[in-house]
């Protein structure tokens, strides 16, 4: 009978605590599970004393068990198998603290009183002063970071100490280069130096385990510039079974001699290590040599397998900034596609003039306009072409928002301000430390507000609803308003001192009736952004429906042409935008100078320009009686004699003071 090497320890730790597993990561993170007196049998079956709800895990995984006073753990030929420190074990005693892999979670065995790895302890400063007895070094000075220093004390033709040399070169690099590629070339440069191989490549695994991502070969010779040829059989082996492949002579071996792809590149010697980071191969390193007086050794399999242990991480990590890089700014270019301001008419030139000049600096601007103008599009554009570009840009809309809401929204609170604070939460100005913060219709700000911002203006700084320490912030602030704000501080609607803190830079933004010139190069932007959303075909604009769009005055502005371009795109049904794609206000307009309507919108117009003046002489021109008669809104028929342009009309209908005005009965 096998007997446990601690079992003394164990029967006086057992007097004193109850053995327990600890689970530090998985699925039951942060659980403890008392070991009972006899055994506890752990899978993914609910039947299980410990069951873990995770695919990796077999139904019966494994057995904790008590023999001889201590505790073993026994694998129950499971699919994954059952880890210990790392190694896979079938069946093997346990000793405190170590650490049980179970699937995709890792236990930790507990049997002494407490587990003095995992508590913390509050850290405290000591003031003294007296430091005759330290002694001081600085990193460049440390022995175990200077390869040549250690060298200088092994004999010149030890192996060893080429090893360690290169070991040491690699921790160097693995943490000083963040960039994929060179990392990679530095890696396989090192390697090249210690290892008799001709051409090496690191393979990076995607996501699936049947095809590698990332690519990157090289020859031992830098003036060799061919691509580096890979047996895909072997690579596909070692990255699917996670086990290195040493093939002293390949063609001499029963099983990689047969493998086609060697023997069509003439492989001599070949060496295959996996890439791996916490039981996942995330790729390999591949090294061979086609020449008969290199063969690869037992000692270059060992040295390979280490320098892939250390690197691995280092290559995940750059491996993954290199995709959040590429695919941060793929999604930057989409925001500011969608986020730029389009024009070349005089007007948006001289926006574009004003934007590039007050960029460069911190001043504070205020945008004013229409809604729908662009005005938030030209704070972006500010905030993209200044030295801020790269801190955040947070943008609120201060007459979305509640009084009540947005003083916490901006300010944030702390924990217990008021009902429903039960976290610290930062606002908007915080968020925007080191950037830009837009308010958008910043003239609807309640005056206690008002108040506030003034400070923040002045002091940048400021203090959160419940808080009582000063937060000083460095922002630059942009606001925007569609009111006329010079004229509400003249009301006292707005604070005079806050209008003139804001107005330090002021930019009106032009309306779009004010600029129409834009119109084409809008369009063709709006078709092609809304296509690209829905995943349509761009179409063309029809000359009369560029008419229409000319001809008309935009209230809306670029928002409201938006939204006509959707509608159209939507419920149109030709290979081109055609006038009746249009909503019928902007057909009701008369034709641009020089382009007639088409025969069907005219005859429409002239129906609808017959029956308005009908109901207006039968109604004395009364608007109400009309709208009445016709059966419309009265605010519809104002819109109706506005865009068919029938003032005259209803002027001539008015009764003189002379004509008596007869109210029309009911219509039957």
């Amino acid at each position: 009978m096998a007997t446990n090497p601690l079992k003394g320890k164990q029967d006086r730790a057992s007097a004193r605590a109850v053995p327990r597993l600890i689970a530090i990561s998985g699925p039951l993170r942060e659980s403890v599970f008392a070991l009972p007196a006899s055994e506890l049998s752990v899978g993914r079956d609910a039947s299980n004393g410990l069951p873990i709800g995770d695919p990796s895990v077999s139904r019966r995984h494994c057995l904790i068990y008590r023999e001889n006073g201590g505790f073993k753990v026994r694998d129950l030929d499971s699919r994954n198998g059952t880890l210990v420190n790392g190694e896979v074990v079938a069946d093997r005693w346990l000793h405190h603290l170590d650490e049980i892999t179970i699937g995709d979670s890792v236990f930790r065995f507990l049997i002494d009183e407490e587990d003095k790895t995992s508590g913390t302890s509050a850290v405290e400063f000591e003031d003294a002063q007296n430091t005759h007895a330290t002694a001081e070094i600085r990193p460049q000075d440390v022995l175990y970071l200077q390869p040549e220093r250690i060298l200088s004390e092994l004999p010149a033709t030890s192996r060893l100490a080429r090893n360690l040399n290169a070991l040491l070169q690699i921790s160097r690099v693995v943490h000083s280069i963040r960039d994929l590629d060179e990392l990679q070339n530095q890696v396989l440069d090192l390697i090249f130096k210690v290892v008799p191989a001709e051409r090496g490549a690191i393979l990076l695994d995607g996501t699936d385990g049947r095809e590698f991502r990332s690519t990157f070969g090289r020859y031992r010779d830098p003036g060799k510039q061919q691509a580096v040829r890979v047996s895909r059989t072997v690579a596909h082996r070692v990255l699917q079974q996670g086990v290195a492949i040493l093939g002293s002579y390949v063609p001499g071996d029963t099983g990689l001699g047969a493998v086609e792809s060697l023997v069509a590149l003439q492989v001599r010697s070949l060496l295959c290590v996996p890439l791996t980071i916490f039981n996942r191969t995330i790729g390999c390193i591949y090294l061979d040599t086609i020449s008969l007086a290199e063969r690869f050794h037992e000692d270059d399999l060992q040295l390979v397998t280490a320098i892939a242990g250390i690197s691995a991480v280092a290559l995940e990590n750059a491996r993954r900034l290199q995709w959040l890089e590429q695919e941060n700014q793929r999604l930057l270019n989409e925001v500011m596609l969608d986020r730029t301001l389009i024009g070349e008419s005089p007007k948006m030139k001289d926006v574009f003039q004003f934007l590039a000049r007050v960029a460069p600096s911190d001043a504070t601007v205020l945008i004013g306009g229409e809604s729908g103008t662009g005005k938030e599009l030209a704070a972006r554009t500010i905030h993209r072409k200044s030295p801020r570009a790269n801190k955040p840009f947070v943008a609120i809309n201060c007459a979305a928002i509640p009084d009540n809401l947005l003083e916490s929204e901006l300010f944030g609170y702390e924990k217990g301000a008021f009902t429903g604070a039960v976290s610290q939460k930062k606002g908007r100005l915080e968020m925007a430390d080191g950037g830009v913060l837009f308010l958008d219709e910043v003239g609807e700000l309640a005056p206690a507000l008002q108040v506030k911002l003034l400070r923040v203006l002045q002091e940048r700084e400021f203090e959160r609803v419940g808080g009582t320490r000063p937060i000083h912030v460095d922002i630059r602030l942009i606001a925007a308003t569609n009111r006329d704000l010079a004229e509400a501080a003249r009301k006292g609607e707005f604070r005079q001192d806050l209008y003139f803190r804001l107005n330090v830079v002021s930019l009106t933004m032009p309306p779009l009736r004010d600029h129409k010139d834009d119109l084409p190069m809008l369009v063709s932007f709006l078709v092609e952004k809304n296509c690209r959303k829905c995943g349509a075909r761009p179409k063309p604009l029809s000359r009369e429906a560029l008419a229409c769009l000319q001809n008309y005055d935009w209230p809306g502005n670029v928002r409201e042409l938006e939204n006509v371009i959707e509608r159209a795109l939507v419920l149109g049904s030709s290979d081109e935008i055609l006038a009746e794609d249009l909503p019928e206000n902007l057909l009701e307009r008369g034709p641009a100078p020089g382009l007639g309507d088409a025969s069907y919108h005219a005859a429409v117009k002239d129906l609808k320009k017959r029956l308005i003046q009908n109901a207006l002489e039968e109604a004395r021109g009364n608007y109400t009686d009309a709208a009445r008669i016709l059966g419309v809104h009265p605010n519809y028929l104002h819109r109706l004699i506005r865009n068919l342009d029938l003032k005259e009309i209803v002027k001539s209908a008015a009764p003189t003071k002379d004509t008596p005005v007869k109210r029309p009965g009911p219509r039957l």
